[in-house]
């Protein structure tokens, strides 16, 4: 490698720096230094859309490894024929919260289906939901009697015990309706720790949510995974392009983007939400 290769490595890493750097500076919300929980729900469509939600995973999954966040996968429930029905990940690390919120919404995918014979041209939806860790659970009124506790067996990949025991939990938080499943774990004890753990997130949200008068828009949006409801658009097919309707940011660079490369998406929505 020579001088000039040097240079231009030390430039390009200074630069990266200089780009967390100036993105924690908008990073000012209370919760925005939390660990996260990250949701993926493919929309209609089968196999499509649990493909696309796949593909999602793996684009937030290269985020984090970028950003040297450690990820752990907390439920998941594997598609019929490909990808995933679901998935809830855990990102751990200073901001993964702050970053990851701009992600909250509908993703719509444009692309010539692997999956058709005739070659034709998809559109596929997934939706994205992220919500802080709660460290104390004094930050969230939690009584036993709310909680309705299930377990069942595993249907995901796992050894001998987990697939024969009742090792996965499933919480139900009766005053709210709110459902968690983890199934992830050998232990039932560990997969009711992490359901719990997700269920603190999602009613804190939620009551962050009520505070700010905005709950009723959110649920609004969680069950219209469709046409109209999109954050961002990725094209495929017939040319190549990534725009994010909030801001108007985009980019032909798809595979850097699907790769993980997410981070002038966050940023310009950062700056729209503090301009």
């Amino acid at each position: 490698m020579g001088e000039g290769e040097d240079i231009t490595g030390e430039i390009e890493s200074l630069e990266r720096r200089l780009g967390e750097v100036e993105l924690r500076f908008m990073l000012k919300d209370e919760n925005d230094k939390r660990d996260a929980i990250l949701t993926i729900h493919p929309g209609a469509g089968g196999t499509e859309a649990c493909d696309w939600a796949e593909m999602l995973l793996r684009m937030y999954l290269r985020w984090a490894e970028r950003h040297k966040f450690s990820t752990k996968v907390l439920d998941l429930e594997p598609g019929d024929v490909a990808g995933i029905k679901d998935i809830t990940v855990e990102v751990k690390g200073e901001y993964a919260y702050g970053y990851l919120k701009s992600e909250v919404g509908v993703h719509r995918l444009v692309r010539i289906s692997p999956f058709d014979s005739g070659a034709r041209r998809h559109t596929s939806f997934a939706s994205c939901f992220v919500y802080p860790v709660v460290e104390k659970t004094g930050e969230v009124e939690l009584k036993e009697g709310d909680l309705k506790m299930e377990t069942f067996r595993s249907s995901g990949p796992g050894g001998q015990n987990v697939n024969k025991l009742n090792t996965a939990v499933r919480i139900t938080h009766i005053p709210t309706g709110i459902v968690v499943t983890c199934q992830s774990e050998r232990s039932q004890y560990q997969n009711r720790v992490n359901a719990l753990k997700v269920l603190l997130a999602k009613l804190y949200e939620k009551k962050k949510e009520e505070e700010r008068k905005k709950l009723e828009k959110l649920e609004k949006g969680k069950t219209e995974i469709g046409w109209g409801r999109e954050i961002r658009s990725y094209v495929l097919h017939p040319y190549k392009l990534i725009k994010d309707h909030r801001t108007g940011c985009e980019t032909g660079a798809v595979d850097r983007v699907m790769d993980g490369d997410i981070d002038n998406f966050i940023k310009e929505w950062l700056l729209l939400r503090t301009s």
